[in-house]
This record gives C-alpha cells, sequence and structure tokens, in this order.
C-alpha cells in the first residue's frame, strides 16, 4: 500500500515539475522500507519461537522417587524399594518456565506403561508429585519419564521394587 502511495506521489510531483523535491524524498522512504518488512515477519514467527524457547528452557532440576513428600520435599528417596512399600511418590522441581504449562509423569513397569499423570507448572520454579499404588506382584524393574508438554522426555528415573 505504501509502495502504491509512493508511487502516486512520484507521478503527482513529476507532472508538477517538481522531480528534484521527488528524489530527495525517494531514499529517506527507501530507508525506511527494509525496516517495515525484517519487523512483519518477526511478529509472525513469533509465537512459535516463544514455544520452542520455553520447551527448550524447562528443566528439571530437582528429581526423586521417594516414600512421601514432606514440606514440599522428597522423603526417603532411593532406587531400590521393598514391595511392602506399598505407594511410591515421584517427586519433581521443575524450573525455567515461562509462562504456565505442563508436565507429564509416565509412570512404567518393565517396558509397559501404567499410569500418566498431568501436572500443572504455574511458575519459573514449581514443585509437583505424582503417586503411584504398587501391587504386591509388581516386583521388578520400573522408571517415570517426566515430558514437557510436547511429549519431549526430560528426565528419566529408574528404579526396582523387590521382595
Amino acid at each position: 500500500m505504501r509502495k502504491l502511495i509512493f508511487l502516486i506521489l512520484v507521478v503527482v510531483t513529476m507532472c508538477l515539475g517538481m522531480q528534484a523535491t521527488c528524489q530527495a524524498q525517494e531514499p529517506a522512504m527507501q530507508a525506511q522500507e527494509p525496516p517495515m518488512q525484517t519487523e512483519e515477519p518477526a511478529t509472525q514467527t513469533e509465537e512459535p519461537a516463544s514455544e520452542v524457547q520455553q520447551a527448550a528452557q524447562l528443566e528439571v532440576s530437582v528429581a526423586a522417587i521417594c516414600r512421601d513428600v514432606v514440606d514440599r520435599e522428597p522423603d526417603g528417596y532411593g532406587t531400590s524399594f521393598p514391595v511392602s512399600v506399598g505407594k511410591l511418590y515421584c517427586f519433581t522441581k521443575i524450573t525455567g518456565a515461562q509462562s504456565p504449562t505442563q508436565i507429564t509423569h509416565v509412570w512404567s513397569f518393565d517396558g509397559n506403561e501404567r499410569a500418566r499423570v498431568d501436572l500443572a507448572v504455574n511458575a519459573a520454579s514449581w514443585r509437583t508429585y505424582s503417586s503411584k499404588i504398587i501391587q504386591p506382584h509388581e516386583l521388578g524393574a520400573w522408571s517415570v519419564d517426566v515430558l514437557d508438554s510436547g511429549g519431549n522426555v526430560l528426565k528419566r528415573l529408574e528404579f526396582d521394587v523387590a521382595p
């Protein structure tokens, strides 16, 4: 639209015999156009870039499989638990969130998914946890994958349940 107006202005000015004024204005108009062209694409790609940036900055700064969560901290954490524990928790402290988002804890036993828990992350530093009841017959290798909102694995915790 600006180019069309500029072109009309040039034609009108030339017709009036003011070609020197038109040439003096032309470089100034050309100098203004490139920044406007650069700004438009940046605005169009701003949202996807911020989503990618959000995912890149999200980090699991603390993660633990534990027997309990007390005062927002993991209690009785380890990598091997007796089946008599009954219930285990996956505690995570997430840092780097630029806006509210979510993570997912995916509990797996012997490579098979047993539970998927979506958890809100509402601040740049956020503690959250999920829990899983351990059945008496579920002896062996367990893992919990911590996923970002795009399904990318941020952290994997491995542990085992013994008799």
